[in-house]
C-alpha cells in the first residue's frame, strides 16, 4: 500500500517538474501539429480570399507582447495569404503600442516572398502591394472616419510618405473599397469595429481573439456580424493549415508548433486529476 499512500500524496514540485518538462521539450522539438479546420476559420478563410481586385484587405493589429504568442501568428498566416493571393492589404493599428509588432510581422512576410522572387512583379512591393497607415488617435477617428476618406484619416502612413500619393491608395477611397477588416486583438476592439464601422457604413469585419475571450465574441459569429473568426492557438493553427494547404506555403508554422505543448500539458494535468482520484477512492475504500 506504499505505492497507494505515495499516490495520494504527490509532492507539487514533482507536478510541476512534469509539467515543466512536457511544455518545454515540444518547443524545443517542434513539430507542426495537423489540424481539424472548423467552421469559423473556414468563412474566415473564405471571406480574404473572395476580396475582388478592386478592394483590399484591412488588418487591424490590436494585440500586445503579453497575447503576442497566441496572436501573431494569426497575422501572419492572414499576411501570406493576401502576399500570395496578391491581394491589396492595409495595416493599421488603433494604439500605438502594436505598432512595432505589426512592422515585425510585416517585414517578416514581405522578406519570406522576396527571398524566393525572381522579377519585380514577383516581389511585394511597399505602396503597390501593401501599405502601412500607422495609428491615428483616438479610436473612434478611424472607426468613423475611414467610412467617409482613408487618406482624411491617415494623411501619411506609418513611414511618413503622403497617403494618397502611394499607388495602391489612389483608388482606395474609404470602406466601400475595403473587401474585410480584420481586428486580431487581445481585447474588446473587434466589437468597436461592429459596433460604429459595420453598422454605419458595412463593411465586413472578421477577428482574431484570444481562447479566454471566445465565449463573449462566438455570439457575434453566430449572428453573422463577424464574416469569420481565429480563437487562440488553436484557430491560428486552423489558418495555418489551410494557407499551407490550399497556397502550398511552406514556411514555419509557430502556432501548429506551439499546440504539441497545450496537448501534452492538459493531457498530464488529466493524467494526475485521475490518478489522483483513484487513490482517493481506493484509499477511502481500504
Amino acid at each position: 500500500m506504499k505505492i497507494l499512500d505515495y499516490v495520494t500524496k504527490i509532492d507539487r514540485r514533482i507536478i510541476y517538474l512534469v509539467l515543466a518538462i512536457v511544455v518545454i521539450l515540444p518547443l524545443v522539438f517542434p513539430t507542426a501539429q495537423k489540424v481539424r479546420v472548423m467552421d469559423p476559420v473556414h468563412k474566415l478563410y473564405a471571406a480574404v480570399d473572395a476580396i475582388p481586385e478592386e478592394q483590399i484587405l484591412m488588418l487591424d493589429f490590436d494585440y500586445a507582447p503579453q497575447t503576442q504568442p497566441e496572436l501573431e501568428p494569426m497575422a501572419i498566416a492572414l499576411l501570406r495569404h493576401a502576399f500570395k493571393k496578391r491581394i491589396k492589404t492595409a495595416v493599421l493599428s488603433l494604439y500605438v503600442q502594436p505598432l512595432g509588432l505589426a512592422k515585425r510581422a510585416l517585414d517578416q512576410v514581405t522578406a519570406e516572398f522576396n527571398s524566393e522572387a525572381q522579377t519585380n512583379a514577383d516581389s511585394i512591393i511597399y505602396g503597390r502591394d501593401y501599405v502601412f497607415l500607422g495609428w491615428t488617435p483616438p479610436p473612434i477617428v478611424p472607426l468613423l472616419g475611414m467610412g467617409i476618406s482613408i487618406a482624411n484619416v491617415y494623411r501619411r502612413d506609418y513611414y511618413g510618405y503622403k497617403t494618397d500619393s502611394l499607388p495602391m491608395m489612389r483608388t482606395i477611397r474609404n470602406f466601400n473599397d475595403v473587401g474585410i477588416l480584420v481586428s486580431i486583438s487581445g481585447g474588446t476592439a473587434p466589437l468597436w469595429w461592429v459596433a460604429y464601422s459595420q453598422t454605419r457604413f458595412g463593411v465586413a469585419v472578421g477577428a482574431g481573439i484570444t481562447a479566454v475571450s471566445a465565449s463573449d465574441f462566438y455570439q457575434y459569429f453566430q449572428t453573422g456580424q463577424f464574416s469569420g473568426m481565429m480563437i487562440g492557438m488553436k484557430g491560428a493553427a486552423e489558418y495555418e493549415e489551410r494557407v499551407e494547404t490550399e497556397l502550398r506555403i511552406m514556411q514555419r508554422r509557430k502556432a501548429s508548433e506551439a499546440l504539441g505543448s497545450l496537448t501534452t500539458a492538459h493531457l498530464t494535468i488529466i493524467a494526475f486529476i485521475i490518478i489522483g482520484n483513484i487513490g482517493f477512492f481506493l484509499r477511502r475504500r481500504r
